[in-house]
């Protein structure tokens, strides 16, 4: 549970006689709904569908913090990302394709480069990997993870927290720029 010890049926508990546990299957199960998803916003033509699967992503990496024990980082990926984020993409390219008059289209200019970094960056990642010692049990979490991670906002990393929402309120408003008519 919250403070490192497992609950009789915990996802993390053994299943059958392999020892492949319902955690790592959970686990595996959402890393190739995540990787789907995500090559499918990349490859998608249409812009739409590309958001929708979008969504997908998020919510399956939302999935994942709750694999970890993570039921508050998981709520915000949720309502946030995979709710908020999501539906104000829809809406600005529902909004967009009304201005334009004509179905926006997604290309792939880069394809071949952008396939090129991301082996690259694959690659680094397992070499990385590869070297790391990576611990082999979890290990255990604190009691009130909700209210360090509230603090620790609001105290520690108070002015990094409030540059961020200064940068979105640029990008806002520097995307409004973009999108007005010149009427």
């Amino acid at each position: 549970m919250g403070d490192g010890h497992q609950a009789p049926g915990h996802a993390g508990a053994t299943q059958g006689s392999q020892g492949v546990t319902l955690e790592a299957a959970g686990f595996w199960g959402l890393a190739a709904v995540l990787l789907a998803s995500s090559l499918a916003v990349v490859l998608t033509r249409n812009l739409f569908h590309s958001v929708l699967y979008l969504a997908v992503a998020l919510v399956a990496t939302g999935g994942v913090f709750l694999l970890l024990d993570a039921a508050f980082l998981f709520g915000v990926q949720l309502l946030l990302y995979a709710g908020g984020v999501v539906t104000i993409v829809v809406f600005a390219i529902m909004l967009t394709e009304r201005l334009v008059g004509e179905r926006i289209r997604q290309m792939s200019r880069s394809l071949v480069p952008g396939a090129l970094v991301a082996v690259a960056v694959l690659g680094g990642v397992c070499v990385f990997l590869r070297r790391a010692s990576l611990p082999v049990k979890r290990p255990p979490l604190g009691g009130a993870l909700t209210a360090a991670l509230g603090e620790a906002l609001v105290t520690r990393y108070v002015v990094a927290f409030e540059l961020l929402a200064v940068l979105l309120v640029v990008a806002l408003l520097g995307a409004l720029y973009f999108a007005r008519t010149d009427d």
